[in-house]
């Protein structure tokens, strides 16, 4: 049986590079964010263009551009990066060769999952680029 994994590469990724960008303010290019994150070149440029599309991060073009963060990052959730990258958190898909399930409207375990995605949505969306920056510089501290 396969890992049940709740957030995928590109989603870490795409956190990784956002709290870089949290602890590092200005204009940084794609191969300094991917240097200094330790993410490959070129799954760090696909997500940045996605952030950017998404509105989470702000692109400039020119000899002093690169990638910032298009806003506070109190403000960008683990729950939104997630859905951006991932779509939706589910922890079942109800479907069965492709098709709905049958048993979708009675099935007591949708029913348990599904309170229990609700709960998981929230303390994602509880956890903002803010807060992992901050925990992340107070263990850089701590090494010291």
């Amino acid at each position: 049986m396969g890992k049940v994994r709740f957030l995928t590469k590109e989603s870490d990724y795409a956190i990784r590079a956002l709290v870089f960008l949290a602890l590092n303010p200005g204009c940084h290019s794609s191969a300094t964010i991917s240097r200094s994150t330790k993410l490959p070149l070129r799954y760090c440029r696909r997500i940045l263009k996605l952030l950017t599309d998404k509105g989470l991060t702000f692109s400039k073009e020119g000899i002093r551009g690169g990638i910032s963060l298009a806003g506070d990052p109190a403000k960008i959730s683990l729950a939104r990066i997630i859905s951006i990258i991932q779509g939706d958190i589910r922890l079942s898909q109800c479907m069965f060769r492709k098709k709905i399930c049958l048993n979708r409207r009675t099935c007591v375990l949708r029913k348990r999952l599904l309170a229990i995605e609700r709960k998981l949505v929230l303390e994602f969306d509880n956890i903002t680029i803010a807060g992992l920056a901050n925990d992340l510089a107070v263990a850089g501290q701590r090494k010291r």
